[in-house]
């Protein structure tokens, strides 16, 4: 172990922080109010308030393991201790998943929101660009990075309070009851992907302790201050953007039309127009909380994608960190050049589906992890325990089943494509652990 590649300790609680609130904030930008075309707003509420309660009881669950086991790798590493390397395999995989094929999606959105200022340039032009400016800050090292993405993230969280403000005001509760339930309840559970969304990526903070200055104290406080933030800014978001006119003003930009990735400019045009001031602010300023869970996704799929190689489970030079800024430097390139492939495929919303599949399953084994593990070394150090054990990670895991099985269900040959994945890596990570043990031994 001491012979293996070391990250740099760097962080504190306000850049954890930051990370944490910036991997998940563009989903308060876009994305999410596509639930409410399958749900609308009491569908979608309710599939979101479900959710809510799970990334709570999750979050506090994976910080007890976080801070007991600080590594890089994250669910993958608390898997291969609690359950073996095949399940530290299952859980690393579906990590690697959510957050490889997140960031194409944020891209795809980065490219198109500037495509309206560059027309002349295409909008996978754009996406490209931004992946190769944001895979070499993250080359160059941690603290530039998270530096970075904590001022982009209280940017991208001043725009949301200024959008609330502005929407606030013409706030009517009537409606939100304007076709409520437009597909019957089945629509929320149709809407789970949508609301996953509001919060996907936030264990991400778990995937930088081992960069944390004393992990045992900070990932706790970064990790808890972040999900509360970002509880408070979804229902903020939500109810300031439905209340102005009802669901499907936010949906569709005029009757008829297409569904819109854009809920908050759309609201605000309801209530200023275009031409005002803040429709024009909220607009410039959205790119920020784009920016910022790009940016920070990139970062922790890297050093996801690092343990991978580090421990043996993927060709090694995957776990090999720079010589000089002592970063995943080869892990932040594949894994950049995956997901300029999946930019090609030009189906976003597909991306995003598979990513909360990734997430879903992540969210299961974390859990059955944290449970064993307290069966199996009551004497590990824990520098903080779960509230309510064991109740907290039980509540967890059991709407996540919940979750992942209705997605499944609306989602069929999304999933077979995932599980797919899945099942090929783990073929593959099969016969690559035969193949180094034999080298090994012989």
């Amino acid at each position: 172990m001491s012979n293996q590649p070391k990250l740099k300790r760097t962080l504190g609680p306000l850049m954890l922080w930051g990370l944490g609130v910036g991997y998940v904030i563009s989903g308060m930008y876009f994305g999410w109010n596509l639930g409410l075309e399958k749900g609308g707003t009491l569908g979608l509420a309710t599939a979101t308030g479900f959710i809510i309660v799970m990334y709570l009881c999750f979050t506090f669950s994976y910080s007890e393991l976080a801070c007991s086991i600080p590594r890089a790798g994250g669910v993958f590493d608390y898997a291969i201790k609690a359950l073996g390397n095949d399940w530290g395999f299952l859980g690393g995989m579906a990590q690697n998943i959510e957050f490889i094929f997140a960031p194409p999606a944020i891209a795809f959105a980065i490219g198109a929101y500037l495509n309206i200022f560059l027309p002349d340039i295409p909008i996978i032009a754009i996406a490209i660009t931004a992946y190769l400016a944001f895979t070499l800050v993250n080359i160059r090292g941690v603290k530039i990075a998270a530096s970075f993405e904590l001022i982009i993230t209280i940017i991208a969280v001043i725009e949301l309070l200024i959008f609330a403000g502005a929407a606030l005001p013409s706030f009517e509760f009537e409606n939100l009851k304007i076709n409520a339930l437009p597909n019957g309840w089945t629509g929320a559970f149709a809407a789970i992907p949508f609301a996953i969304w509001f919060f996907l990526a936030i264990e991400g903070v778990a995937n930088v302790a081992e960069e944390t200055i004393n992990p045992q104290r900070n990932v706790l406080i970064g990790f808890g201050s972040a999900i509360l933030t970002l509880v408070v800014l979804c229902i903020l978001t939500f109810s300031s953007s439905v209340g102005v006119a009802g669901w499907e003003a936010v949906v569709y930009p005029e009757p008829g039309a297409a569904p819109s990735d854009s809920p908050l400019p759309l609201a605000l045009s309801r209530i200023y127009g275009e031409s005002h001031i803040l429709y024009t602010l909220v607009t410039s300023i959205g790119l920020f909380g784009l920016i910022a869970s790009f940016h920070g996704i990139i970062l922790a799929a890297g050093r996801a994608t690092f343990e991978f190689g580090r421990v043996g489970f993927a060709p090694s030079q995957l776990g090999k960190v720079h010589r000089k800024f002592k970063t995943p430097a080869n892990a932040l390139i594949l894994n950049m050049l995956i997901g300029i492939v999946a930019l090609f495929t030009g189906k976003t919303g597909d991306i995003i589906t598979i990513a909360c599949f990734g997430a879903l399953t992540l969210y299961i084994v974390a859990m059955v992890s944290l449970l064993v593990l307290r069966k199996k070394e009551p004497d590990l150090e824990r520098p903080f325990k779960v509230p309510f054990y064991p109740i907290t990670p039980i509540v967890a895991l059991v709407i996540a089943i919940i979750a992942l099985i209705a997605m499944s269900y609306y989602n069929i040959v999304l999933a077979i494509i995932y599980f797919s994945i899945i099942l090929v890596g783990f073929v593959a990570f099969r016969i690559y652990s035969r193949l180094r043990l034999s080298d090994l031994l012989g």
